[in-house]
């Protein structure tokens, strides 16, 4: 059987009228999203954990669905141009998904048909990418000034795992439950949540 696809990013995109990027306009926002310093360093320790990261790793693709992107098993990441208008959109797109890339890279066993599997890359991601900083969620219409992080992480959680055919509602919910504090604690390649 062959693998589930690993999670979309889930963004919580507000379309409102916007049109995106041409696959070329992304492509060169993916070329300098690699001048950032934590696409830098995620690519340096996938590639010193052994996993190669070669030029095609990163692409620009049309999208059919609202989300910013994606990580694929044996495929890399995917970037919606037709969904991201700015540099910042395509840095956090590059960043959440170089995550789930590194988890696959040192987690040998990682089933993205599992449930608590891709919870737990969900939480990383979440967590370590600032894919929930008060900022964001401010710009999302999210407005909450204590437990933003953790409630936003959450909820992108449970709404990239709702894309994953082997995980129900309430499968997904306990998976995240189960493995909350391991994951969300676990900052690797990290020294810290940046």
């Amino acid at each position: 059987m062959e693998d589930a696809a690993a999670p979309n990013s889930g963004s919580d995109l507000n379309l409102g009228g916007k049109r995106g990027k041409s696959i070329e306009e992304c492509q060169d926002m993916i070329q300098r999203s690699f001048r950032n310093p934590i696409v830098k360093f995620l690519m340096e320790q996938m590639e010193k954990s052994g996993c190669r990261v070669g030029d095609n790793f990163v692409k620009a693709v049309v999208c059919t669905g609202p989300v910013a992107g994606g990580f694929t098993k044996g495929r890399g990441i995917t970037v919606c141009s037709n969904y991201l208008t700015i540099q910042d959109e395509v840095n956090q797109v590059v960043i959440h998904e170089l995550i789930h890339a590194y988890d696959e890279c040192r987690a040998k066993n990682l089933d993205w048909s599992n449930c608590a599997h891709h919870a737990c890359s969900e939480i990383r991601a979440g967590h370590l990418s600032g894919d929930c900083h008060f900022k964001r969620e401010l710009l999302r219409g999210f407005i909450k000034l204590r437990g933003h992080e953790q409630e936003c992480i959450k909820r992108r959680v449970l709404k990239s795992l709702r894309g994953n055919p082997y995980c129900s509602e309430v499968a997904a919910k306990d998976a995240m439950e189960a493995v909350w504090d391991t994951c969300y604690n676990d900052t690797k390649p990290f020294d810290r949540a940046p």
